[in-house]
């Protein structure tokens, strides 16, 4: 049986209590609140910390209210489901606009809340319908309170930059926290060391070039499928990278 994962905002706790209840009482689908919030703010708190399946939310908050919310919860990969929650009818259009998946006026019933569950359950099946094979792995971006999940198999390299890492596909850039140790320790079958800074999809590989590094002087670096620039090899990752082409 599906049980959907909701976070509650409304700055009212009696508000909350109210709809927390009727959600107990949904059954096809059935709904579990793993978070309540009273406002904007505390909200981003726990979407940063926890994915949700649908996001239930007041309009009428102090601070930024419940529209503003929503733009910031769309800007989210992949964004929770949106449905208002609200005593005030006259909002509607700017909702649907946002894409909310659905516009419930207080009092709510446990029938026409059901009903939100329902397409909130249709949506959520069609995201995993869409999402990579569960066997491929993939890389956890975080970025400004957004997590992107990159295919692994779409990186051509990790690079060591100042205190973080160049996450490189052949269609744009990331910024990833972490070391490029670790990297190698994780996907070290699939990616190999080709300096004290880099590693580079094994796959990739185009070619092995001469090549003049203005830090390290004459030398060699590979050339990866589907980018321009070049990556230096050390004199030390240099027989292994014959090696790898050569096999």
């Amino acid at each position: 049986m599906t049980v959907l994962t909701i976070l509650l905002v409304d700055d009212e706790a009696l508000a909350r209590s109210r709809l927390r209840t009727l959600l107990g009482e949904c059954l096809e689908p059935a709904a579990r609140v793993v978070a309540e919030a009273a406002d904007a703010v505390q909200a981003m708190t726990a979407l940063q910390h926890q994915a949700f399946d649908a996001v239930l939310l007041d309009i009428h908050m102090p601070g930024a209210d419940g529209l503003a919310l929503a733009r910031l919860v769309a800007g989210l990969s992949p964004p929770p489901a949106v449905v208002f929650v609200t005593a005030h009818a006259g909002y509607a259009l700017q909702a649907f606009e946002l894409n909310a998946v659905d516009y419930l006026t207080k009092p709510v019933r446990r029938e026409r809340l059901q009903q939100a569950l329902q397409k909130i359950e249709r949506l959520v099946q069609s995201r995993q319908a869409q999402r990579p094979e569960k066997n491929e792995e993939v890389v956890l971006i975080q970025d400004r309170g957004r997590t992107e999940r990159v295919p692994l198999s779409e990186v051509l390299y990790f690079k060591a930059e100042l205190k973080y890492i160049t996450v490189r596909t052949a269609r744009r850039s990331y910024i990833l926290d972490g070391s490029l140790s670790e990297l190698e320790t994780r996907y070290g079958g699939r990616f190999m060391r080709i300096h004290r800074n880099a590693l580079i999809a094994a796959h990739a590989v185009r070619a092995l070039e001469k090549h003049f590094d203005p830090e390290e002087g004459e030398g060699w670096a590979v050339r990866l499928d589907g980018l321009d620039e070049l990556l230096t090899v050390s004199r030390r990752q240099l027989g292994a990278v014959r090696e790898a082409m050569a096999g």
